[in-house]
């Protein structure tokens, strides 16, 4: 059976704006980590459509950016890339591949078709996974920071409480701290 991680930047206020985090070269080192281990992207429409509008140029070297951010770029091109619409079905970035029909389903066929992990990085796409009981961990950098405002990790709210068991907490030199969940059965 697969695995399912979710993963994603979050202030401690709990929002999960992209722009609020600190994006260094740790933190880009620290997702770069993540992405090794998994065996595939998972995301919703529109951060698949923000993630395409600038990490495609990175790894081409289009855009002047430091080392971290292009070791990121260029594993993020080679990874398998799985995107959740019911609005778009044509995903040109290469190794992009639509996720359609029921979200349960369709999900669960790809965990069970990924020998490593699934790495979700998309909020609202968690929210529906998180209802339909199908992320199995979680691993959350959150930053030292209190952005006052949305969108917020699960503002959609869920049917019950979650309850997890901690794996790992690692303060990085930038005052984030990487938190390892697994969610408890």
């Amino acid at each position: 059976m697969g695995f399912l991680t979710f993963s994603l930047n979050v202030t401690l206020d709990g929002c999960v704006d992209h722009r609020e985090g600190v994006a260094d070269d740790e933190t880009h080192a620290h997702f770069t980590r993540l992405m090794d281990d998994a065996g595939a992207m998972l995301w919703g429409r529109v951060t698949y459509e923000m993630m395409e509008s600038s990490w495609p140029a990175i790894a081409r070297g289009d855009v002047e950016a430091p080392a971290a951010m292009r070791e990121w770029a260029v594993k993020l091109e080679a990874k398998p890339k799985y995107v959740v619409s019911s609005t778009r079905t044509d995903f040109p970035w290469v190794n992009s591949h639509h996720v359609g029909g029921d979200l349960r389903d369709g999900v669960q066929k790809l965990k069970d078709a990924t020998p490593a992990e699934v790495l979700l990085g998309s909020g609202k796409l968690a929210t529906e996974l998180d209802r339909l009981e199908l992320i199995d961990e979680y691993r959350l950098l959150v930053h030292p920071r209190i952005a006052g405002h949305g969108p917020t990790l699960y503002q959609g709210g869920l049917p019950a409480t979650r309850r997890l068991e901690l794996v790992s907490a690692e303060p990085l030199r930038n005052g984030a701290v990487a938190m390892h969940y697994r969610r408890a059965r």
